[in-house]
């Protein structure tokens, strides 16, 4: 029988994550502190636990290859509650002797003015959502080099795709109302460079790291096609495939600032906001090089959200 992966978390990346896991023929538990998931995968385990119950965590990962930190806290409670949620998945890889996989976003990076973020970037965020992810990424990696356990991690910019739909920025607000012949709403300028990750790939990079053994010690930067393309640009395509005009929303800081003061969901974004003022890119080609994973298309990628919209009624 193929040895145990188990994830942290019912999201779409553990979910992506799991299915990558499957194809390869693992066997796959996922974890949440509910123990419930819509339409869950063929072949793969739901369990509940609490992460911060250590004995019922233990249980959760007994007899896992590796574990996949594909949860957080609630957005507004990051600060707070991320770094002991996390560490106690740590300790509980590192007493069952379990390889650690972080899904990671590319807050800890920080504002770059533009710059692309590359494998040689530094974690240099001044914000606090930036400085938390940074310190929860260092802390793993430290307990790497002690040699307590092996850590590797892939890095994605702003996912979507099938299941990423409330969290995504081409997702409810966005390809939502687009389908519905209204306008689709996004965050700063259209016009400037925004590098987007489909989950699946997302999934795949999680999958191919946790399961070779080939990147440990180090983060990795999923690949992502089209790393250059505006919001515009990826808007377009969609409207193309819906067989809707193409319109939009841009919402700028002086609109969110106002709107913070009455969403709290807003106001936890406007710290981050330079990532939509500004080209935010990502130059992943290495994870390319290495284990030679093909990155999908972007148009196809977009073609398989929008008939998993359709199959889902969320293109009505």
């Amino acid at each position: 029988m193929q040895e145990l992966q188990v994830i942290i978390g019912t999201g779409p990346v553990g979910r992506a994550t799991a299915e990558a896991l499957r194809e390869r023929g693992f066997r796959v538990r996922i974890i949440s502190k509910y123990g419930k998931m819509d339409d869950i995968p063929t072949g793969i385990e739901v369990l509940s636990a609490d992460v911060l119950n250590r004995s019922a965590l233990d249980t959760a990962v007994a007899g896992a290859a590796a574990v996949y930190q594909c949860a957080q806290p609630p957005y507004n409670r990051w600060i707070s509650e991320f770094p002991a949620f996390q560490r106690a998945i740590l300790e509980a890889a590192e007493r069952v002797g379990a390889r650690l996989v972080l899904a990671e976003n590319l807050y800890g990076y920080g504002d770059r003015n533009g710059v692309p973020i590359d494998d040689a970037s530094p974690l240099s965020a001044s914000d606090a959502k930036g400085r938390t992810r940074a310190a929860l990424s260092e802390e793993a990696f430290v307990a790497h080099k002690a040699g307590r356990l092996p850590v590797v991690s892939a890095r994605a910019s702003d996912f979507f795709g099938p299941w990423a739909w409330e969290q995504s920025h081409l997702g409810a607000r966005a390809l939502g109302p687009l389908a519905r012949g209204k306008p689709a709403s996004i965050l700063g300028s259209p016009d400037i460079p925004h590098t987007f990750t489909y989950i699946r790939d997302f999934g795949e990079a999680l999958a191919i790291l946790g399961t070779t053994g080939h990147g440990d010690g180090r983060a990795w930067l999923v690949p992502n096609d089209r790393p250059h393309q505006t919001q515009r640009e990826a808007l377009t395509v969609a409207a193309d495939l819906l067989g809707k005009p193409l319109r939009f929303k841009a919402l700028g800081r002086s609109t969110l600032t106002l709107a913070g003061l009455f969403i709290p969901l807003v106001r936890e974004l406007l710290p981050l906001l330079y990532q939509f003022e500004k080209p935010y890119i990502v130059e992943s080609d290495s994870f390319q090089r290495r284990f030679g994973m093909e990155r999908t298309p972007f148009d196809r990628a977009l073609s398989e959200t929008v008939n998993w919209m359709r199959k889902r009624g969320l293109s009505e």
